[in-house]
């Protein structure tokens, strides 16, 4: 149901894809280190390096300094000079998928993950079993991971990469590591901001550019019957955007993707290269 695309063309044959983890103190900056557990996560980011080129690297950074701050009061120009050392450390080649995190108990770390793109795929098949929400900090990206990937398992132990999260009165808010997005008509319509979802990076370059062009972009609080039909997609830093071409566990059909195939041309363009 899903077709994978290339994660790691372009890679310069001499570099070894080799996961590691660093931890950044001041003074000695980022050391070799084990990683620590999810369940310590307070704060992580994530995105996609190609080949040295990133997407909303920029939004990125601001989300993970006010998260940091949310989290322990940690200092923005504190973890900004973390950034931009492990920015500086990321490699120019080949296709990787780093994690900065703020890990504790107390006192706090900031680490750095350098990982291998996992295999990306252009659509993908979302379990219906319509989840409520467990998270904690649903707005916070990281305390909430290690629950997440749980639900993810559960998910594909049913064939499906995917689910649908829902408040506890059945109104969609997000997948486990995605926004959700879907068309009626030709209006784009995404959850509520009044709901616990995530602020999404590509989910708010994709809203940007609809208004660039002049699409509509609609707010709804709608359960997961008002998908029946539609285009829906499930967008983040990793995969960029997939259409949803199978939903399991629940009578929902998928409806043709029509729009997709340009969304996805057009944010393969979008990106700059690492300082």
């Amino acid at each position: 149901m899903e077709r994978a695309v290339g994660s790691q063309a372009g890679e310069d044959p001499g570099e070894k894809l080799e996961a590691r983890t660093l931890m950044w103190s001041e003074g000695r900056g980022l050391t070799r280190c084990r990683p620590a557990p999810d369940t310590a996560l307070l704060a992580a980011d994530s995105w996609l390096v190609d080949n040295g080129r990133v997407r909303g690297l920029d939004r990125h950074r601001r989300r993970f300094v006010a998260a940091c701050a949310q989290a322990t009061g940690d200092s923005p120009v504190r973890v900004e000079r973390f950034w931009q050392e492990a920015v500086g450390a990321l490699p120019r080649a080949g296709s990787w998928f780093p994690r900065v995190e703020l890990a504790g108990p107390e006192p706090a770390r900031l680490f750095l993950r350098i990982r291998p793109a996992p295999p990306r795929t252009e659509s993908v098949a979302v379990w219906l079993g319509e989840e409520a929400d467990p998270r904690v900090l649903p707005r916070r990206k990281g305390p909430d991971l290690a629950l997440l990937a749980g639900l993810r398992g559960r998910a594909a132990e049913r064939g499906a990469a995917e689910l649908v999260l829902t408040t506890p009165d059945g109104l969609v808010l997000e997948g486990a590591t995605a926004n959700i997005l879907w068309w009626e008509g030709d209006v784009l319509c995404r959850p509520s901001p009044d709901l616990p979802v995530l602020a999404g990076v590509t989910s708010a370059l994709i809203e940007e550019r609809a208004g660039r062009l002049g699409v509509p972009v609609e707010h709804r609080r709608c359960g997961t019957a008002a998908l029946d039909g539609r285009e829906v997609w499930f967008v983040n830093a990793l995969h960029g955007i997939r259409p949803v071409t199978a939903w399991l566990g629940g009578p929902l059909r998928a409806g043709p993707a029509r729009h997709a195939a340009s969304w996805r041309t057009w944010l393969d363009t979008v990106g700059e290269p690492l300082a």
